[in-house]
């Protein structure tokens, strides 16, 4: 009888218990700081499509440079038509020349021809505008490559943030935790105290309500956590909630205060600014040699063969042989005379860009020494900040015990109760945040500075 109760009724809760234990096994994931900073640069998308932009810039260059070589060109063609023609010269736009000699009338019985031939043509000389297409490619390439540089530092940068929020949240979470034990405890003391007539039974009812706040509290901080987390998880592209392994920043302080100014040339997000303005200067030498002469080296061989004999005779089917073989070899001045009023629109118009590059890179320089200021600034202010909050905390800690044994033995209401305890509350939120301050400022030390490492050299 107890089996089959047990069947009907315990079994599906407990497989119910199970189940709901299993499934949130599986979807929390237990990750180092270095563990999410390697799947972010593995696995985000925008970072991947990066990679592949600088691989193609790369190969771009190659593209380029195999310009310099000569195209060489083979065919051959073979038809049926008449050979009617006339001396004179015409523009055979749109029609199909016609060579040999006049013939004496019309006639249409066609005959077969056909021609072959290779062409050898080489831009010898271009008097430097080949070299500047290939530097402007190596430009580009390098504009690629130095945004690739540039977003993965600053998606390093995001994923140790976001990493830290989750710590943080994770604290509160554990803090609003205790805080509801706390009442609790308080509760059903009052509970005590009232059956005993030494409090009211108001206060019973205060502290339920101030137990559902507590719960409301934590019910906050449960959802504010899961969001940063699937934050995180979007950040290094992961299915499954990441739980951070690494807990002791906000326990422990990094061991630099004030750091000196680094080299911002070194900076990504300078080396990117950098790129830009020398690939538009590229670009304006690349004009300033577009309108300059070329020499062209070709040579050709070509055949011809045709049904149509020098006597007028008409051997349809021979015209398929090649019968006639010449060649030719030559050089070619080219100079763009009418290019040049393009090409000096164009320079002012590229000259325009590259000042405005210019402009850009110096802001970024401008930005980032006014930034490093700010980090160092903040960096020394949230030092002071932990030692105050954790004097704060101490405080606290002792003022809330003693007023609970002065609340227990009536001495004190509960408005004083629920105030010692509101300062608790507040000064345990307040040192976990200043902890967290802490490390933002000194991540901020390392985005200022181009080197994500002066952030995680501080972990070990």
């Amino acid at each position: 009888m107890l089996q089959s109760i047990f069947k009907k009724k315990c079994l599906p809760i407990f497989i119910m218990a199970i189940s709901v234990t299993q499934a949130s096994a599986q979807q929390d994931t237990l990750l180092s700081l270095n563990d999410v900073i390697v799947l972010g640069n593995q696995n985000y998308h925008l970072l991947r499509a990066r990679t592949f932009d600088a691989i193609a810039a790369e190969k771009h260059v190659d593209v380029v440079k195999y310009s310099r070589l000569p195209t060489l060109d083979a065919s051959y063609q073979a038809g049926i038509s008449t050979a009617n023609n006339l001396i004179g010269v015409f523009n055979p736009n749109g029609i199909l020349p016609i060579s040999g000699p006049p013939s004496t009338e019309n006639k249409f019985e066609p005959g077969t021809g056909s021609a072959a031939g290779i062409l050898l043509n080489w831009q010898a000389v271009t008097f430097g505008e080949r070299d500047a297409r290939i530097n402007t490619a190596v430009a580009e390439a390098t504009v690629q490559k130095s945004l690739l540089q540039k977003e993965q530092f600053q998606h390093a940068i995001n994923i140790i943030s976001s990493y830290l929020d989750i710590l943080l949240a994770n604290a509160n979470l554990h803090i609003h935790q205790q805080n509801i034990k706390r009442v609790e405890a308080n509760l059903k003391q009052s509970r005590v105290l009232t059956s005993s007539g030494i409090k009211a039974g108001v206060d019973t009812e205060l502290f339920q309500s101030e137990l559902s706040k507590a719960k409301v509290e934590y019910i906050n901080s449960h959802k504010q956590l899961e969001i940063l987390q699937w934050n995180l998880a979007r950040l290094i592209v992961i299915e499954n909630l990441p739980v951070p392994r690494d807990s002791a920043f906000l326990s422990t302080l990094p061991s630099s205060r004030i750091l000196t100014d680094s080299n911002l040339d070194l900076h990504p997000i300078i080396k990117y600014s950098q790129s830009q303005f020398e690939l538009s200067q590229s670009k304006e030498q690349q004009i300033k040699k577009s309108y300059l002469p070329k020499i062209n080296v070709w040579g050709a061989g070509f055949a011809r063969g045709s049904g149509f004999l020098a006597d007028g005779s008409l051997h349809a089917w021979e015209g398929l042989n090649l019968t006639r073989y010449n060649y030719s070899v030559g050089l070619q001045l080219t100079f763009p005379i009418m290019k040049y009023g393009e090409a000096k629109r164009l320079l002012a118009h590229q000259s325009s860009l590259s000042k405005g590059a210019e402009e850009l890179l110096q802001n970024e320089r401008s930005q980032l020494f006014s930034q490093q200021q700010i980090a160092n600034t903040t960096l020394d202010h949230s030092l002071q900040v932990v030692s105050e909050t954790k004097e704060q905390l101490r405080s606290a800690q002792a003022a809330f015990q003693a007023m609970q044994i002065r609340y227990n033995t009536g001495l004190v209401n509960f408005s004083d109760l629920i105030q010692a305890q509101y300062t608790l509350l507040k000064s345990e939120l307040d040192v976990k945040q200043a902890y967290w301050d802490t490390w933002k400022a000194q991540l901020l030390e390392a985005a200022v500075k181009g080197d994500v490492n002066i952030f995680l050299n501080e972990m070990k």
